[in-house]
Parts: structure tokens; C-alpha cells; sequence
């Protein structure tokens, strides 16, 4: 809605950091409320709780912080380096900025997560592969788009309104069932939505 007004000023820009921190504030309760769970205590102490597969409990402190700095450093590290010489190579071909940034740049920003939820779905965690693509992509509308706001206004391209916004609002709608009905996001429905986005950038670059 804030996107139709042509412009993210300061106005929007409080709006939508003020939804992020309702966000994190009902996050942060809901956790709060299942530690407090009897049930999911009686769990924990009956060794009821899955054990992460792969994952090593003895695992110095040292070294889970190394590998946490280094995947935190080295994943980001990475897609800058892919989304700078794509962007270059883009441009010597005379591609958009705008269809670079919705293509190579969101690719490439995308990395981690990309890398994160994959891990996750392989080791069966789907809460997590599922709430990390949620929780980022949610992080990046509300938080990065209105701190930008706060510092400069960022106007809305008329493609973004006419084409590209719909798409997205379109595309949100199809992971209601998962999110709110714990439909199974099979493999068939992976291939679906890759076709989906594969038909979006065809359209775009046409």
C-alpha cells in the first residue's frame, strides 16, 4: 500500500519500522510463551526432542563461534562478489538497472538464505527452512526499506507499480497454505515455484 503512494518518505519509513518491531515484539513473546510450556519442558527432560542431524553436541564454544563468524562473513562475502561482476557483465550487454536489481542483485543477496534454508530442509528442519525465507524477506521490506526511507525518500518506479508489485503480492498469496495450514511443500511444488519465477524473469528481460 505504502509502494502505490509513488514514494517511500520518512512517514513510511517509521510506518514500516514500527511494523517490524510489532513483528519482533510478538516473536520475542511467543518464544517467551513456549519456554514457559510444561509440556515441551516434560519433552526436553524425557530426551524427547530431536537431535539435530549432523550437528555435534560436544562441539567447543570456540569452534562453533569460528564457523558462525566465517559463515556470516563468507556467505554475504560471496554474493557481493557474484552480484558486482554479474552487474558489470549485465551492463556491458545494456540490461536495465532496474532488471539487474530484480534479477542479478536479488539473486545474489539471496545467497544465504539460499544457503541456509537448503541446509535446513535437508536436515528436516522445516520451521526453520520456512521461517527463514519469511523472516528475511520480512526483515528486508520492513527494516532495510524503512531505515532507507528515514535517511533519503526512494521513489517507486511506474514498472515496479504496474508489473513488478503484482507479481509479488500474487506469488505471497501461494505459501498461505503452508504458512497457515501446514500444507508439505513437496518437491513437485518446489518445481513449481522455481517454473514460476523462471517465467517472471523471461518476462522482464523481454
Amino acid at each position: 500500500l505504502l509502494a502505490f503512494r509513488g514514494t517511500f518518505d520518512w512517514i513510511a519509513g517509521l510506518i514500516l519500522l514500527a511494523a517490524l518491531a510489532l513483528m519482533l515484539a510478538d516473536a520475542f513473546r511467543d518464544t517467551l510463551a513456549h519456554r514457559r510450556d510444561a509440556a515441551i519442558s516434560a519433552l526436553s527432560e524425557a530426551d524427547g526432542i530431536e537431535e539435530v542431524e549432523g550437528a555435534d553436541p560436544n562441539m567447543p564454544w570456540w569452534q562453533i563461534i569460528t564457523f558462525l563468524v566465517l559463515g556470516l562473513v563468507g556467505l554475504p562475502l560471496g554474493a557481493d562478489i557474484l552480484v558486482d561482476n554479474a552487474s558489470i557483465l549485465a551492463q556491458r550487454y545494456g540490461v536495465s538497472e532496474a532488471v539487474i536489481g530484480l534479477t542479478l542483485v536479488a539473486v545474489g543477496t539471496s545467497l544465504p538464505e539460499l544457503a541456509t534454508t537448503v541446509m535446513a530442509a535437508l536436515r528436516k528442519q522445516a520451521d526453520v527452512a520456512l521461517g527463514n525465507v519469511i523472516g528475511s524477506n520480512m526483515f528486508n521490506l520492513l527494516g532495510i526499506i524503512g531505515v532507507a526511507a528515514l535517511v533519503g525518500e526512494i521513489p517507486v518506479d511506474a514498472q515496479f507499480l504496474n508489473f513488478d508489485l503484482w507479481v509479488m503480492l500474487g506469488t505471497s498469496l501461494l505459501i498461505i497454505p503452508f504458512v497457515f495450514f501446514k500444507f508439505d511443500i513437496t518437491r513437485i511444488w518446489g518445481v513449481a515455484l522455481t517454473l514460476v519465477y523462471v517465467v517472471y524473469v523471461s518476462l522482464i528481460l523481454t
